[in-house]
Parts: C-alpha cells; sequence; structure tokens
C-alpha cells in the first residue's frame, strides 16, 4: 500500500472532509477519493462513513488509523537516519522549552552549539509544557526542556538543574538591600506577575496561598522580558528564577523565607525514538551548559 493512501486517509479524518483535506494536500479531490476507496477495497472494510454532512471516522477507521500514524513516524524517523551525517556537517535539530527558559538559558546552549557546529540549523521553539509533551510524542520536536512531567509511558526525563524562585527588586527599590525577605512581608508591597497561563505563575500563587498572603498584584504580564523592564524601571517587585535577574542590570534576587519550592528543570525526548546525531550533539550540550546552574 503506498504511503500517499495513508497520508490522504489521515488527512480526511483530521479536516472531516474531502475537499479541505484535498486542499491541505495540494492534490484533486477525485485523485483522493479514489486512493480511499482503493484501500478500503483491498482491506475489505468501511474506513470513513460518508453518509452525513461531515465525514466521520468509523471504529474500523480509527483502529487503523492509529496504527498509520505509528507507522508513518517510524518511517519518518527511518528517512532521517538514511540522511543522518555522522560528522554533522550538514542536518537540522528541533528544540522546545517553556517561556523561562528562553529567558536564560536558551542563548548560552545555542551559543554553544553553534560554536562546535556551524553547519547545524537549530529550530527553537517557546511552548507550554503539555504543547511540548504533545510534540514530542507526536516527532515534532527532537528534544524539550520544561519541569518535571507527570508520569508520561512515551517520553524520557533526565534532570537538568534544579530552578529557585527569588523576589526581584530594581536596585533602587526600598527593599533591595535587604539579605532575604519574610513572605508575609509581601502583602505591604505590590507585585507584577507573569499571566496566569504561565506555569511559573501557577507554582507562585500556590506558594503564595499555602503561606496565607494575598499580595497586591498590580500588572500582569505575558512575557517576561516586559515584565524585566517593569520592575528594573519602576518600585513593583516580581518573583522570577534566580537566573534571570542574574544576568539583567539593576535588578537583584532577594531569597524568601521560607523558600517557594524548587522544581527539577527535564530534558524531555521520546522514549525509543531515533535520535539523529545532531540531537545527540545538542543534548551533550544541553548536559554541559546545565552543570552551571546547578
Amino acid at each position: 500500500m503506498e504511503l500517499r493512501a495513508l497520508k490522504y486517509l489521515i488527512a480526511v479524518a483530521e479536516h472531516g472532509n474531502f475537499t479541505r483535506a484535498a486542499e491541505a494536500l495540494h492534490v484533486s479531490q477525485p485523485a483522493l477519493s479514489q486512493q480511499i476507496l482503493q484501500m478500503e477495497e483491498r482491506m475489505d472494510a468501511v474506513l470513513l462513513d460518508r453518509s452525513g454532512r461531515t465525514v466521520r471516522v468509523t471504529d474500523a477507521g480509527q483502529a487503523y488509523i492509529a496504527h498509520a500514524r505509528r507507522a508513518l513516524f517510524e518511517l519518518e524517523s527511518g528517512r532521517r537516519a538514511i540522511h543522518d551525517v555522522r560528522d554533522l556537517s550538514r542536518g537540522g535539530v528541533r528544540l522546545a522549552m517553556t517561556p523561562t527558559f528562553t529567558a536564560y538559558l536558551i542563548g548560552p546552549v545555542v551559543a554553544a552549539f553553534r560554536a562546535r557546529f556551524p553547519a547545524i540549523t537549530v529550530k527553537a521553539f517557546e511552548m507550554s509544557m503539555d504543547t511540548i509533551a504533545a510534540a514530542i510524542q507526536a516527532d515534532e520536536m527532537d528534544l524539550g526542556i520544561a519541569f518535571e512531567l507527570a508520569r508520561c509511558a512515551d517520553i524520557d526525563s533526565v534532570p537538568l538543574f534544579t530552578e529557585n524562585l527569588r523576589v526581584v527588586a530594581s536596585d533602587h527599590h526600598p527593599w533591595a538591600r535587604r539579605t532575604s525577605l519574610d513572605v508575609r512581608s509581601l502583602a505591604d508591597g505590590e507585585l507584577a506577575l507573569l499571566s496566569k497561563n504561565f506555569v511559573t505563575r501557577v507554582h507562585i500563587d500556590n506558594y503564595l496561598q499555602a503561606s496565607q498572603v494575598a499580595p497586591k498584584v498590580a500588572v500582569e504580564f505575558n512575557t517576561i522580558s516586559a515584565l524585566v523592564e517593569i520592575v528594573r524601571h519602576g518600585n513593583l517587585l516580581t518573583i522570577l528564577p534566580e537566573a534571570i535577574a542574574g544576568q539583567v542590570a539593576g535588578l537583584r534576587n532577594l531569597p524568601l523565607a521560607p523558600p517557594p519550592p524548587p522544581r527539577t528543570v527535564m530534558l524531555l525526548r521520546r522514549k525509543g525514538a531515533y535520535q539523529s546525531a545532531a540531537t545527540r550533539a545538542l543534548e551533550d550540550i544541553i548536559l554541559r551548559e546545565a552543570e552551571r546552574w546547578k
């Protein structure tokens, strides 16, 4: 059976429509329909229910498509294996990470990798934790950097380092000279925090709630760079990983007592997946760079 027919079937299942599937694949609708009909005839099974306005996948179709997806993933890994160049004179690697790591980890990692392997293309993406896990499982990403995931049978997790949160203040903030802060003192200050869709914000909120402290959140931002700038130029406090403020002039970290629970940063990869030479090389760089944050 041609791989093209498998791709056609999966596309129709995803779009629920022959016309939209054909447009997405840049083929004619009759050609697509004919390929799927021939597949059903060979298998003596109806894979798609065409009786309604929307094409629906039958039970037999669902069972078959699950296997077809896995087969295509493995074939794509095989294609990449054939084209893998051991001397790293060409190729590419895909890396995903959650937003806080793009603020302090991606720069050193990519710089170190490019210094050693300038011919390799690095495609880096900022994603949520759930999106990273799904992308790795779907073989859309080679590696991911995120916090510890709940058990996932399809993903291997390698501990990198422990990340600690600190109160961040500008050098001119009235509290900047303190050596530490009691968490209860935050009730007297005003905070600028990441928006609630960040996993770091969820971690902060849980910590403050457990400490029975409800500070005034004056400003929320959905980017770390904007948050850093408003704190650096004003009198608001924030809570961020200590590595971020340590790299920005005009900011200082203030430890909290009791401290927020630390989080384990993990390197993620699909279990049993083929790893290209470029992926293995990037993994080695990440492991080495992680040593500086331990």
